[in-house]
């Protein structure tokens, strides 16, 4: 007889818990039910995205002027 066998799912996700003001989640709403896409779906989106295309600049002090 073969077994059923069940691997366990990887969950690379994790729970964070952050602060935004009430208007950028009003915005969030208002996306999520327009694009039919969860908040936390368009919120992981934009940071990864914000990752991707972020510039960090080298600190400024010590350059001569």
């Amino acid at each position: 007889m073969n077994k059923f066998v069940v691997i366990p799912k990887e969950d690379k996700s994790v729970t964070m818990t952050i602060r935004i003001d009430r208007s950028l989640q009003e915005k969030y709403n208002r996306l999520s039910n327009s694009t039919n896409r969860s908040r936390n779906e368009l919120i992981s989106m934009a940071l990864q995205y914000a990752l991707e295309n972020m510039e960090v600049k080298e600190d400024d002090e010590g350059e001569e002027e």
